[in-house]
């Protein structure tokens, strides 16, 4: 009988955890989207009203309208050759974020992708790219 809680217990708490890490990637579904597309009108749509952009460890604070600019010329200097998101995660205040891989034609960089809840939807709070 103990071993038979144990296994249902750490099946529930193992669907649980899928459940919970399947909505996260749900949540950057649309931001993956707009990277994919290289778009940064897209994805400037899911931007919080102001966003920290870092490029190699140079960070700078912009509005929504100034990061999707600075997201278009990225994306006309480095187009996306490949892109995807490879471990989710998040705080218990609400902060989620999301690790990816992004290829371009000349260099590849680990993305740093930090979303915060604003009212009943999140929003991009913050993009960094490091060179690999």
């Amino acid at each position: 009988m103990k071993r038979l809680i144990s296994f249902a217990s750490v099946l529930v708490l193992g669907l649980l955890l899928t459940v919970g890490v399947l909505a996260q990637a749900d949540a950057f579904g649309p931001v993956r989207s707009a990277i994919r597309n290289s778009s940064a009108r897209e994805l400037a749509q899911l931007f919080a009203p102001s966003v920290e952009l870092s490029f190699d460890s140079d960070k700078q604070n912009y509005s929504a309208t100034q990061a999707e600019f600075v997201m278009k010329d990225f994306f006309a200097k480095h187009a996306p050759a490949s892109f995807e998101f490879i471990h989710y995660g998040g705080s218990n205040e609400g902060t989620r974020y999301a690790v990816g891989r992004y290829t371009g034609k000349e260099a590849a960089y680990r993305m740093f992708v930090k979303m915060k809840s604003a009212g009943s939807t999140l929003k991009i709070a913050s993009i960094e790219f490091t060179k690999e």
